[in-house]
């Protein structure tokens, strides 16, 4: 614990969602909730006029659709996600040297290293510079909470928000935390904070009431101590600015089970390949190649195979997955596919020497959860948007490259001298497109052979909406524009 508030924590506000508003004048005010758009999609993040109606992240769209049908449902664009983030992690880079960055949207930094914070006067009006920096540089609001230790600053962002900022006072730590609910402190999830419930434990006031002993008989000695700790607002954690990364991996989950085996093949290549494009861009290789099988019971398998080195090689990397595959029954039918890849290195070996052991896979099997866990990345229909795409040091995210799993994949190659169709041009609603006459829009829906488009850009006025056939030549998808400045390219 410092004596001084000078850890700063950044949360920005509904950051997919406010990304959306800045970037669409037309859903201005307006419920908007980003995530997979299918049927076992799952919220992503949804703005503050989407939360009154109940509607928070990790929650399954078809629910959020109840509680709030007249919302806009925007598939993720996590391009434009990471060029803003980009912009606000250069900006706390700017304050120190040490920014522990914890997603996209969300970082600690440590403002006595950087020299521009000693005290609490200093670090208010730092925290107060930075929030007025990242509203003109981005047209979006983040919470800021400054205290002296990583957990209080956490805190202290989350009850600022929306767009405000709290510092708390060494000293006053447990007076502002006694009356907060358990839930509030690090580690303690559903689960535990329904046991402590049942032992009469809602507030953190009532965890330290009940002592040091009483939290290691209840939940065990490594959890029940640190919780108590954390309970007295005691947390000597560091701010680090890198952490390395453990895995990279990418996984779907498909509206309609799948039972072919060739699609189901066809569909981990397809894995593969987008897993080592992400592995390449970390500036990674790895030994480990892990295929994830979440089939129609909702029992998860992993399956596991170690190389003699690391790899980025996507041919070694697709065999690997296709052996793996073999060894799962998927005759039931199969809801998710992931490939992933452990054993991180920062080189790679030649790819002689990139060849599996001769021991068997390693196997884990598990009940699955649902079909939409938190955490994988949360990309467009992928079921998994809970997990915000956490692409930073914390190690392995699914990618957000797909929309609505593969949906719309054919179910296996089309036989020798058979015409080939043309594949119907799909359209996932908010998605960026620019049209010859009218210049750059954004998918409102589609369906019937038709899209609709409103015409509109950051900054403009709200746009008009135009109605166009799927195939129409002079409507292409395009590059998302700009937040600020020029957005007339």
């Amino acid at each position: 614990m410092r004596a001084a508030p000078t850890i700063l924590h950044l949360d920005m506000d509904a950051f997919y969602a406010s990304v959306e508003q800045a970037s669409k004048p037309s859903l201005r005010g307006k419920a908007v909730i980003v995530g997979g758009l299918g049927p076992r999609g799952v919220v992503a993040t949804a703005s503050y006029e989407a939360r009154r109606f109940g509607v928070h992240s990790a929650m399954p769209t078809a629910q959020a659709r109840r509680l709030c049908p007249n919302g806009a449902y925007l598939i993720p664009r996590f391009t434009l996600y990471r060029q803003v983030s980009d912009v606000v992690m250069a900006m706390l880079r700017e304050l120190s040297p040490l920014v522990e960055p914890l997603s996209l949207d969300e970082a600690f930094v440590d403002l006595e290293a950087g020299g521009v914070a000693f005290d609490a006067d200093s670090a208010r009006a730092t925290g107060e510079r930075l929030r007025a920096d990242i509203r003109a540089a981005t047209g979006l609001s983040g919470s800021v909470g400054l205290a002296g230790s990583k957990m209080l600053a956490k805190v202290a962002s989350e009850e600022a928000k929306p767009a405000g900022l709290l510092l708390i006072e060494p000293g006053t730590e447990r007076e502002l935390l006694a009356p907060m609910s358990v839930r509030t402190l690090p580690g303690v999830g559903p689960a535990t904070g329904e046991h402590l419930r049942r032992a009469g434990i809602t507030t953190v006031g009532e965890l330290v009431e009940a002592g040091e002993d009483e939290l290691v008989r209840m939940i065990g000695r490594a959890h029940g101590a640190g919780l108590y700790r954390m309970a007295l607002g005691l947390d000597d954690r560091a701010v680090v600015a890198e952490r390395d990364a453990k895995s990279v991996s990418v996984e779907d989950t498909f509206d309609v089970d799948l039972h072919d085996r060739v699609r189901i093949r066809g569909e981990v290549q397809r894995l593969a390949d987008r897993c080592v494009t992400r592995l390449r861009g970390s500036g990674h290789s790895g030994r480990t190649i892990v295929l994830k099988v979440r089939r129609y019971d909702f029992s998860t398998l992993t399956r596991s195979e170690t190389l003699r080195g690391p790899t980025d090689d996507p041919g070694v990397v697709r065999e690997a997955a296709a052996r793996l595959l073999e060894a799962v029954d998927t005759t039931g039918g199969v809801r998710l596919l992931g490939v992933g890849v452990t054993g991180l290195a920062d080189y790679t070996q030649e790819d002689l020497f990139a060849q599996s052991l001769a021991a068997g896979p390693e196997t884990a099997d598990a009940a699955g959860g649902t079909g939409g866990a938190a955490g994988t990345g949360g990309a467009a229909g992928t079921g998994g948007a809970g997990g915000a795409d956490r692409t930073g040091a914390a190690g392995g995210t699914a990618g957000p490259e797909a929309a609505d799993g593969a949906a719309g994949a054919p179910e296996g190659p089309v036989p020798p001298g058979e015409p080939q169709e043309a594949p119907e041009r799909r359209w996932a609603a908010g998605s960026d497109v620019r049209h010859v006459l009218y210049g750059p829009g954004w998918v409102q829906g589609s369906g019937v052979g038709r899209v609709t488009v409103r015409f509109e850009q950051p900054g403009s006025e709200p746009g008009r909406v135009r109605t166009f056939r799927v195939d129409d030549p002079d409507l292409e998808p395009s590059d998302p524009l700009p937040l600020v400045g020029d957005t007339a390219g």
